[in-house]
């Protein structure tokens, strides 16, 4: 690899490749430079993306249909399960990617904040306040992703480099509220029979009482305070 890098004209370093992939996103020349700037673990990142939209597909199915949505929720882990083998990968090989990054945070956002909310919706929880609630939830997911790739670099480290913590709950812990839901699949409790029915119904303030922990998890992920230590 050492003598790839010489013969591109990029020396040789310890940035695990970022300044050859910084010149290879800056390139004029060539239509394919931004896919050979890609590194594997970024590969893994948007397979993790891919595995999510084939969940949020299965949230456009037949709401009366129980096995579109345990399709749905049943892709959502694997989001997990690639969100955990980019970082593996990306230090398997030794290689930083500057993209990668961009990637994993976009990546989370649809995996553990939009696809959760999609099948909030799937399953019932669609009054207009609940469509605000939801929003907030989402919303909160991306401040929360926004925040942690400004503070990280200043966050206490450990031995190692790492952070020694989670500002916040971790985006993918919402991966909790997906269980739930699937329990709900499993009593059939969907649509009228959403667990503690529906508030204020037949107002304009109506919504499902359950759509607060969508809030509450918002509102621990945006914390300044829980500081969750990291394995």
């Amino acid at each position: 690899m050492a003598s790839s890098d010489s013969s591109s004209g990029v020396p040789p370093s310890s940035d695990g490749g970022q300044e050859k992939q910084k010149m290879l996103l800056s390139s004029d020349h060539g239509h394919f430079s931004m896919v050979k700037a890609l590194h594997l673990a970024d590969l893994i990142t948007e397979m993790n993306v891919m595995s999510v939209f084939s969940s949020m597909r299965y949230c456009l199915g037949d709401p009366t249909e129980y096995g579109a949505i345990w399709a749905a929720l049943a892709f959502m882990p694997f989001g997990l399960f690639f969100d955990f083998m980019d970082g593996k990968v990306a230090r398997w090989r030794k290689k930083s990617s500057l993209m990668g990054q961009e990637l994993d945070s976009l990546a989370d956002l649809i995996s553990f904040g939009l696809a959760p909310a999609a099948a909030a919706f799937a399953l019932g929880i669609r009054t207009s306040l609940d469509h605000v609630f939801l929003s907030f939830f989402v919303l909160c997911g991306l401040t929360r992703l926004a925040r942690f790739n400004v503070t990280v670099a200043v966050l206490p480290k450990d031995k190692t480099g790492k952070s020694k913590y989670f500002e916040g709950t971790p985006i993918p812990t919402t991966l909790s509220i997906a269980a739930i839901m699937a329990y709900w699949v499993s009593q059939s409790w969907t649509h009228e029979n959403i667990p503690l029915g529906l508030f204020a119904e037949g107002t304009i303030f109506e919504f499902h009482p359950v759509v607060l922990m969508f809030v509450l998890h918002g509102c621990m992920m945006v914390s300044k305070t829980i500081h969750i230590p990291k394995p």
